[in-house]
């Protein structure tokens, strides 16, 4: 019968060390990507509402030019057109986001 080695630890230390062990790799492969991942989003989040933000303004540009630079081709009965005009450049680039979204070749 082989005799027990002197130098090995006793099984609560391993349980131990191999707790420790565990959190540590759970850490390391899930606490530090997901910091990654905040940044990632955060940075996302902001440029998406900068983008959005200057959208809007430049849609107000859009209507403000229309109403003003175009002399009366835009009174009386017509007075809505600028309106209508200024929403389907907005769903135009809306459009445009969408189709920029969609993925090439349709390879996943």
């Amino acid at each position: 019968m082989p005799e027990p080695r002197q130098d090995a630890a006793s099984l609560p230390e391993l349980v131990t060390e191999l707790w420790e062990l565990v959190v540590a790799y759970a850490k390391q492969e899930t606490i530090e990507p997901i910091k990654g991942l905040g940044r990632f989003v955060a940075f996302g989040v902001a440029g998406s509402l900068l983008l959005g933000i200057g959208l809007v303004i430049l849609l107000i540009a859009v209507l403000r030019a229309l109403q003003t630079e175009t002399g009366t081709t835009f009174e009386g009965n017509w007075s809505w057109a600028p309106y209508l005009i200024t929403v389907a450049v907005g769903l135009l680039l809306v459009a445009f986001a969408m189709a920029g979204t969609r993925s090439k070749g349709g390879s996943s």
